[in-house]
């Protein structure tokens, strides 16, 4: 049991103030980032030189950057740019139609709400675009289990069974 060399009494006040140091931190700039953030950064100018306007290959674009000692293959930097299109295609279509199947649902009932108040007879208009299979799976099973409460005030159709004396 190795003791402090140098202990000093830590009052509640020392703490307090320790505290507010170490809040008040910002993250550390770091000096190198990876293939994929670095792409994001230069997105736009990687998009720009090689849009039909200006007509550079990603291979061109690749050999400009290897003079500044980065290193990514034109098919890699193409790879990258592509999945970076994905994520925010993905991230813009959360924002407009909803990020999980939760959304999907309270739109699917939204459609459904809109259909009783009105009484109308037909179902709700659907759209399947971007939408994954999920989505669309848990979207089509609530439509199903809907089906018997769209119309809660009518009665359902119930036929009458009768027996041979009967009729």
């Amino acid at each position: 049991m190795a003791e402090h060399q140098n202990s000093e009494v830590i009052t509640k006040g020392k703490i307090d103030k320790a505290i507010n140091l170490l809040k008040e931190q910002k993250p550390k700039e770091r000096e190198d980032v990876s293939d994929r953030e670095a792409v994001r950064k230069m997105r736009r100018y990687i998009e720009k030189l090689t849009s039909d306007k200006y007509g550079y290959s990603y291979d061109e674009v690749s050999e400009m950057l290897k003079g500044l000692g980065i290193n990514l293959t034109g098919s890699r930097i193409k790879y990258l740019i592509g999945e970076l299109k994905k994520s925010s295609r993905r991230r813009h279509q959360a924002s407009s139609n909803g990020d999980s199947i939760t959304s999907v649902q309270e739109a699917t009932e939204n459609q459904q709400a809109v259909v009783e108040s009105s009484e109308a007879e037909e179902a709700p208009v659907k759209s399947t675009k971007g939408k994954s299979k999920k989505q669309l799976k848990a979207a089509q099973e609530q439509e199903e289990e809907s089906e018997a409460t769209r119309e809660p005030n009518r009665s359902a159709f119930v036929p009458k069974i009768y027996k041979d004396e009967e009729i």
